[in-house]
């Protein structure tokens, strides 16, 4: 998503945020590719007016981050996150933004379609992951680790875990008492430099199947226990993780193979999928 291809050749310079885990994309470069602007800056200052006038504040409370600009030098820009972007090119009165108004009218309706019928959301996840080339085995898998990992958030929710930051703690403690790896170091461990890469997406079977032992366990632990607050919770994420690692190394014991892969999915045709992750 780095090199974001929205705009045909335009470039749309785009930074990464650790600590918000978003992109973030140069406003005025989105303005350039979509008016032919001659002056994106000044377009950028009187589009902002005219839409916190408007009292949108959507858009108009973009992040300032620092940018390589035309001459080399790293400069303060306007930045907008994927939401605020797309918000941004709905105000945006040019014909090369009606095809993007055009996709966001039908995102639109299909989300209100998913919202009255829920399973048109599964059914078009696993259209999405079939067209990638996952086999219907690996869909099956990945889908039901999705509504584990559903479960087990809304667990912690429920139980005084609120903060996104906790829950990637506690997350990284279930995956390093499961497989001996951080997710971080687990996405290092098969080679997924990009910070958009979903480890998930890149796991086995097994991979994903120790995965949800880990959550499910994790969810079953924090019930039976009351778990409540940050600290008692991340004691049921260590013991939940615990409950699937000594399952993995049993079985690693017995199969005599690991059950961490390095294998990923990253520009594997279906074929070689089936054949290296079966």
């Amino acid at each position: 998503m780095s090199n974001i291809k929205l705009f045909e050749s335009k470039h749309i310079r785009s930074l990464w945020d650790d600590k918000a885990q978003r992109w973030f994309f140069a406003v005025v470069d989105v303005i350039a590719a979509l008016t032919e602007s001659q002056n994106p800056q000044v377009y950028w200052r009187v589009l902002k007016k005219r839409l916190l006038a408007d009292g949108n504040e959507t858009v108009t409370n973009c992040n300032g981050l620092k940018m390589t600009a035309a001459d080399g030098k790293q400069r303060i820009t306007d930045v907008a996150d994927a939401e605020q972007l797309l918000r941004l090119i709905q105000s945006i009165p040019s014909p090369k933004a009606e095809p993007f108004k055009l996709w966001l009218a039908r995102v639109g309706y299909e989300r209100l379609e998913e919202i009255e019928n829920p399973e048109l959301a599964a059914k078009r996840m696993c259209e999405l992951y079939k067209a990638k080339g996952y086999s219907d085995e690996w869909i099956a898998k990945r889908v039901r680790g999705i509504a584990i990992r559903d479960e087990l958030t809304n667990e912690w929710q429920k139980r005084g875990v609120k903060e996104q930051r906790e829950y990637a703690i506690l997350t990284a403690e279930i995956s390093r008492a499961t497989f001996g790896m951080t997710p971080s170091e687990y996405k290092a461990f098969k080679s997924l430099a990009k910070p958009a890469d979903n480890l998930r997406d890149h796991m086995t079977d097994l991979e994903l199947i120790f995965t949800m032992l880990g959550e499910a366990s994790t969810t079953e632990i924090a019930r039976n226990k009351d778990a409540q607050g940050y600290n008692e919770n991340l004691d049921a994420a260590v013991e939940g993780g615990a409950v699937a690692g000594s399952a993995r190394l049993d079985l690693e014991k017995k199969s005599g193979k690991r059950v961490s892969s390095k294998d990923n999915f990253k520009e594997l045709p279906e074929t070689v999928m089936r054949k290296k992750l079966p």
